[in-house]
């Protein structure tokens, strides 16, 4: 790897790695090192190296399983966008105890993904595994990539297995999934987890995601801040996106502050490889209409950091920035100001409550519903507004 080269590090491993699966040094299913193995190699720090391992998943490099290490993908029938193959490795060593190495008779819980592409996704699933590692229980999973069909096959898919309990993060979409009522209607074990339901009652975890966005505006707002943007980059109705919304309106008519509906951008797609493209936020971004952004995730945080880092815009000097949930930063960039989920203890209690349902088949308790209070972690993209915009 070049140290004359401008390219970013994290690329430079990506690069690396692809070079050694392209070139058959690396074959499928085969164990890439680990991150301090990668860490130790290239001299660099953990985030880079996962930046570096994060776009090798999102690109269908390789397969993440969380305990056990990083694979290379199978470049055969089955592509990453179509299964990922974590369904199937999962379902081999789920019969595996971790403990001993040997064949145990586990009793099976299905757990149901959009995706496994980012920390948010990777703590949920550590925090699933930590509470079911000790337990007659062990766990398998399918990715859905946000398709309504997908999910609807691996519903069946695992019913098909026999699995004692499902844990399900419904996919964005407009409409409830049949299959997930089915479940219902049949008292089937199932948690939901980050997604509820609206008007249906369910078991549920989640971040309360109205208090996430009203921390968000009050620690912008006590730094001055009025014009604030709230954006998310989804143009599917989510309950997440609907209730982040919501405490942001709150806020500001706590206020006695007008809201300015152009302010609120939820209905939009970005093409986070291209900063030159068109994009909806260019012009507030470029023309200093706004002093604060609110992120609904935490890539398209990044990106609205980028974009004004291209326009030589100083951040948090000229624009701040909040993301729900931590983008990856190579170490020159800094740290993020974000609305932290506690993803972890989301996984912990839908993995506790299924337990109980699984323990308690019949019970008269009632739906167990559970928001985990969120946390805003202050970092360095979040400042005092511009005087100049104050006036």
């Amino acid at each position: 790897m070049s140290n004359e080269t401008r390219e970013p590090l994290y690329l430079q491993i990506k690069e690396y790695f692809q070079d050694l699966i392209s070139s058959k040094r690396l074959s499928a299913h085969d164990r890439i090192p680990t991150e301090r193995e990668i860490m130790e190699k290239f001299s660099v720090s953990r985030i880079t190296v996962t930046n570096a391992l994060t776009e090798l998943v999102r690109e269908g490099w390789i397969y993440r399983i969380p305990g056990k290490g990083s694979f290379v993908q199978d470049g055969g029938e089955k592509t990453p966008h179509e299964m990922n193959n974590l369904d199937e490795i999962t379902t081999k060593n789920s019969l595996i105890d971790s403990s001993t190495g040997t064949n145990s008779k586990r009793k099976m819980i299905g757990l149901i993904m959009p995706t496994i592409e980012d920390f948010f996704a990777v703590k949920l699933i550590n925090g699933i595994y930590g509470v079911l590692l000790n337990t007659e229980y062990t766990v398998s999973i399918i990715l859905t990539h946000n398709s309504k069909e997908k999910e609807q096959a691996a519903i069946r898919e695992f019913l098909r297995m026999r699995v004692v309990g499902l844990l399900i993060f419904p996919i964005d979409a407009q409409t409830y999934n049949e299959d997930i009522l089915e479940l219902k209607v049949k008292n089937f074990p199932f948690v939901l987890i980050d997604r509820y339901l609206p008007g249906i009652e369910t078991n549920f975890v989640g971040s309360d995601n109205t208090e996430g966005a009203r921390l968000a505006v009050s620690h912008l707002w006590d730094l001055g801040h009025r014009n604030i943007v709230i954006c998310g980059d989804s143009a599917k109705t989510t309950v997440s996106v609907e209730d982040r919304i919501k405490g942001y309106m709150d806020v500001f008519t706590e206020k006695g502050a007008m809201i300015n509906p152009s302010f609120i951008v939820t209905d939009f797609t970005v093409n986070y490889s291209n900063l030159e493209e068109s994009f909806p936020l260019k012009n507030l971004i470029q023309n200093k209409v706004a002093t604060a952004f609110i992120a609904l995730n935490a890539k398209l945080g990044l990106h609205i950091y980028k974009l004004a880092k291209s326009m030589n815009l100083n951040v948090p000097d000229d624009l701040s920035i909040i993301s729900f949930d931590d983008p990856y930063f190579d170490s020159e960039l800094g740290a993020f100001t974000h609305i932290s989920q506690s993803e972890q203890l989301i996984g912990e209690g839908a993995a506790n409550i299924l337990i109980q349902l699984l323990d308690k088949r019949h019970n008269n308790e009632g739906y167990k519903k559970k928001n985990i209070p969120p946390k805003l972690v202050v970092k360095g993209t979040t400042g005092t507004a511009p005087k100049v915009l104050l006036d």
